[in-house]
């Protein structure tokens, strides 16, 4: 079975939801995942009518392009949660959206309750931003229909009263958790936070470096020119696409088991990464 594109996109790209017209332009940057925001970018006085607009804007776009598109709410104890949730799981029985993205997420039962709400053909995202969905992260990305883990690194810093430097290296050890409750669970590679200056050409692609270093399989984008550097520099290289190959054919060459190539065995975490590689050759 393929794994779903959402599992695979390297740059998800946050849209305001009140700027419909803006919603088919997003999709068009390419970006393998497009949030459309109900939260922080949509104004207290406007969230009503940005959320009643969404059917009519994403019945218009091909179904193909709503494969891609996920909503985030509102969190959980805010007064637009409970709405936001039902308009959402409409969506989703209607096929208009792929999945769900959960801001503040910091329990489990508020995923669950989610999941519920959406149905099961909608996958959710909940996104870690504060220490309480730290502590909660393994319990989190074992909750129903959870695809991938996402980091808000600038609301992290906020509610832990920090100050990083451009090279966040405060937020070293929080990274690595998400990784390792991804893989706990059996996740898909978590998505990373966002560069705030959409205009800093040299922070986004070290950003991105330090993402893939670091096992991150994707990042939040908050403009379409962040789309394309991230995608890039989130795949696979051509050197390494060569080498999952060679990788792929030694074992299915030797049927199975441990082979040794290059003087290295290869065992199945090494078959995976190859596996993974080439997956995302095409994405």
């Amino acid at each position: 079975m393929s794994a779903p594109p959402l599992s695979l996109a390297r740059a998800f790209l946050f849209v305001p939801a009140d700027r419909p017209e803006r919603h088919a332009r997003a999709l068009a940057t390419g970006a393998g995942g497009v949030i459309v925001d109900l939260e922080d970018a949509v104004a207290p006085e406007r969230k009503v009518q940005a959320r009643e607009q969404l059917a009519a804007s994403f019945a218009a776009l091909p179904a193909e392009d709503r494969r891609r598109l996920l909503v985030r709410i509102n969190a959980a104890g805010t007064p637009w949660h409970d709405d936001d949730c039902a308009q959402v799981g409409a969506l989703a029985a209607q096929g208009l959206i792929a999945g769900i993205v959960l801001p503040k997420a910091e329990r489990a039962a508020d995923l669950s309750r989610l999941a519920t709400a959406a149905g099961p053909s909608a996958v959710l995202v909940p996104l870690i931003e504060s220490a309480a969905g730290l502590t909660a992260v393994d319990e989190l990305a074992t909750s129903p229909q959870v695809l991938r883990l996402a980091f808000g690194n600038l609301d992290f810093q906020a509610d832990l009263g920090l100050a990083c430097d451009a090279d966040e290296v405060e937020l070293v050890p929080v990274r690595l958790a998400l990784l390792l409750a991804s893989r706990r669970a059996g996740l898909a590679a978590p998505i990373d936070g966002v560069t705030p200056d959409w205009r800093d050409a040299a922070r986004l692609a070290a950003d991105t470096a330090r993402a893939r270093r670091g096992g991150f399989g994707a990042k939040l984008c908050i403009h379409p020119d962040q789309v394309a550097p991230v995608h890039a520099g989130l795949g696979p290289t051509a050197q390494e696409l060569a080498w999952a190959r060679r990788v792929v054919e030694a074992i299915q060459a030797a049927g199975g088991g441990v082979v040794s190539l290059d003087g290295r065995m290869v065992d199945a975490p090494v078959v995976r990464l190859a596996k993974r590689l080439l997956a995302l050759e095409h994405t």
